[in-house]
Formats: structure tokens, C-alpha cells, sequence
């Protein structure tokens, strides 16, 4: 039986300099992510498009929600599997292209995942399970572009 579930956050611009979106740039990119009982997230967009690199952009957040996504399903998934992690880090990139006339769309993200395990002959299962989590991703499953992986599996000493 499938289940529905619904997520709710509020997005408020913050960039009215005093005239409003009179031109383009006469006001700034700022905004607030506000969730119910969770830290404000300060938002703006990427310095390419006019915004403050200081400040988290949706490009960001995009593949921070990708990688992190993946993460939660892969140590259910290695856990599910007795294989006990002790550590793990995600250098992810993406890479977005700009269309003429404006918009873009991402063509590809790759997560670099670095994984510690405690049992060495673990290795090969724990580096094939990334598929398996990329499966259950709700973030991946979303997305209509290509997403790779390449872990390195260290062993806990």
C-alpha cells in the first residue's frame, strides 16, 4: 500500500531594497527558508545569478538534498545488512547548464561517498548497496537526469 506524505516549508523574499523588482537589479535575491520547528535557512541565489555566495542557493540545496537523501537509504540499507559504518562523508558535485534565453536544467550529479566499515570482507557488498539505496532515493527517483556514484570503503582501525 503506498503512502502519501506531505511537507510544507515557507519561502520568504527578503531582497526589497525599497523599489521592489522595479529592474533587475534593483533588488536582491535574499530569502528565508522558514520550516516549523527547524533553523531558518538564509537563502539567496548563486553569485552567477546576481545572489551572495555567503548565503545558501537552491543549486546547493538541490544536491545537498541528493547526496543527503541517498545517505539516509544507504546506511538503513547497510545496516539492514549487517554491515556497520562508522563513518561516512559525500564530496558530491553537479553540474547545471543555462539555456539561451534563460533557465537551465542540471545535467548530471555524482556523489563521491567515502564510507568507513568495520568488516573488511564486507567491502565489495557495501560499495554495490549505493545502487540499491539510489533506488530507494525519493530525491533521486525525482530527478530526470543521470546520477553516479563512486565510493571508496575505508576500514575502521
Amino acid at each position: 500500500m503506498s503512502k502519501t506524505h506531505l511537507f510544507n516549508a515557507q519561502i520568504k523574499w527578503t531582497g526589497n531594497t525599497g523599489s521592489g523588482t522595479v529592474n533587475a537589479s534593483a533588488y536582491k535575491r535574499n530569502h528565508t527558508i522558514s520550516i516549523k520547528d527547524k533553523v531558518d535557512i538564509l537563502g539567496c541565489s548563486a553569485s552567477a545569478f546576481r545572489g551572495d555566495d555567503t548565503k545558501h542557493n537552491p543549486e546547493d540545496l538541490f544536491i545537498s538534498a541528493l547526496s543527503t537523501c541517498h545517505m539516509l537509504w544507504y546506511l538503513h540499507i547497510c545496516a539492514d545488512n549487517g554491515i556497520v559504518i562508522t563513518d561516512y562523508i559525500d564530496n558530491v558535485t553537479g553540474t547545471m547548464i543555462e539555456v539561451p534565453g534563460g533557465g537551465g536544467h542540471f545535467t548530471e550529479v555524482t556523489l563521491h561517498p567515502i564510507v568507513t566499515i568495520t568488516d573488511k570482507t564486507k567491502i565489495d557488498l557495501a560499495n554495490a548497496l549505493h545502487s540499491e539505496a539510489n533506488k530507494k532515493c525519493f530525491i533521486a527517483n525525482s530527478s530526470n537526469f543521470k546520477i553516479t556514484h563512486h565510493p571508496t570503503c575505508l576500514i575502521h582501525s
